[in-house]
């Protein structure tokens, strides 16, 4: 009893969603003894869903191993391909599979919905009191993934909210770069990178005194629904506060992080808004820099945010393009002047 309450403490006493995921696999394997026990997290849009491993570990793993937050889409296995794990995802039900070895699959869910499956490998089948054993863990686990819910994500829009924000920024900006191609000169060049993009709805203020909050607020979600629809599953998104959003992506190159950007602009100028009508959005975007802080790399985002409000709104501006135009200085203060 001891042993699962000391594990219980582990599993609790981390606000990382990563490090919770280790801790859970950690406890499954130290509790029951398995030959492998792993977190499956169903990813991507519908019709083109895939297994993304939050954590696995063999029975002699010294360290958790896991998908990178950054895994291109295609290179996951299609949630089809696992019949045992898919049923136990869809039908929300625990399913054992015979065989050496055997596999147990339990449903991972939030308070909303089935998110994913816990798979355990044993050599034998686990008995009813293991399996009661994983499920009361797993209630102990989603409620606490509930907390985490609460506490990070902003309550109209369901994006992260911005006190999140900053271990993001750290966790992506202080991430190895894998090695791209070759140069031609025997160099190997660092590909993908980091950027940071501020979105901000145009003349939300007008939205406010004509529509009244209300629909205010519903123009907040609705945006909020389109940036989901418009990037990857595992762009990070936030809302900062009013009409103020903020994207943390990766791409491979400056034109990638601009056709994002442009198909979110694009999204929002076509979509009409109940009540509101047709809205634009304004967007900044600069690339993280090895040595950024967040608010350095938010400020120079919210510069070339307000040069694309002052210059006809409905734009989408790079702040490295802008100062290597001279229409920006490096460093320069945003303007006081209301642009919204």
């Amino acid at each position: 009893m001891s042993e699962l309450v000391d594990q219980l403490a582990d599993l609790t006493g981390f606000r990382d969603r990563d490090v919770l995921d280790v801790t859970l696999v950690g406890a499954f394997r130290d509790l029951l003894r398995p030959l492998s026990v792993a977190i499956y997290r169903s990813v991507g849009e519908a019709g083109d869903e895939r297994w993304l491993t939050r954590a696995r570990l063999g029975e002699h793993d010294v360290a958790a191993s896991a998908d990178s937050a950054w895994t291109d889409l295609e290179q996951l296995p299609r949630r089809t391909h696992d019949a045992a794990r898919l049923e136990a995802f869809e039908r929300r039900c625990v399913v054992t599979v015979p065989g050496a070895p055997h596999r147990s699959l339990f449903p991972v869910a939030t308070d909303r919905e089935v998110v994913g499956v816990l798979e355990i490998q044993t050599d034998e089948a686990l008995d009813l009191k293991d399996q009661r054993l994983v499920a009361s863990i797993l209630r102990i686990y989603r409620n606490f993934q509930a907390l985490l819910d609460y506490s990070e994500h902003d309550t109209l829009t369901g994006l992260l909210n911005r006190k999140t924000f900053d271990e993001s920024f750290m966790k992506a900006a202080s991430e190895p770069r894998p090695e791209g191609p070759d140069d031609g000169e025997g160099r190997r060049r660092l590909s993908g990178t980091h950027w940071l993009g501020v979105v901000d709805i145009d003349h939300f203020k007008r939205v406010n005194d004509t529509c009244g909050h209300l629909i205010g607020d519903e123009v907040l979600l609705l945006v909020s629904r389109l940036m989901r629809a418009g990037f990857r599953f595992h762009d990070r998104l936030y809302r900062f506060g009013g009409e103020e959003f903020v994207v943390l992506m990766r791409c491979a190159h400056g034109e990638a992080a601009m056709a994002a950007f442009e198909r979110l602009r694009v999204l929002v100028e076509r979509y009409v808004f109940p009540q509101a009508g047709h809205i634009t959005v304004s967007v900044g975007y600069t690339e993280v820099r090895p040595v950024d802080t967040p608010n350095a790399a938010f400020e120079r985002a919210d510069r070339a945010v307000y040069y694309a409000k002052a210059h006809g709104r409905n734009r989408v501006c790079s702040h490295s393009e802008l100062v290597a135009r001279g229409e920006l200085v490096e460093g320069d203060a945003v303007s006081d002047v209301e642009l919204f």
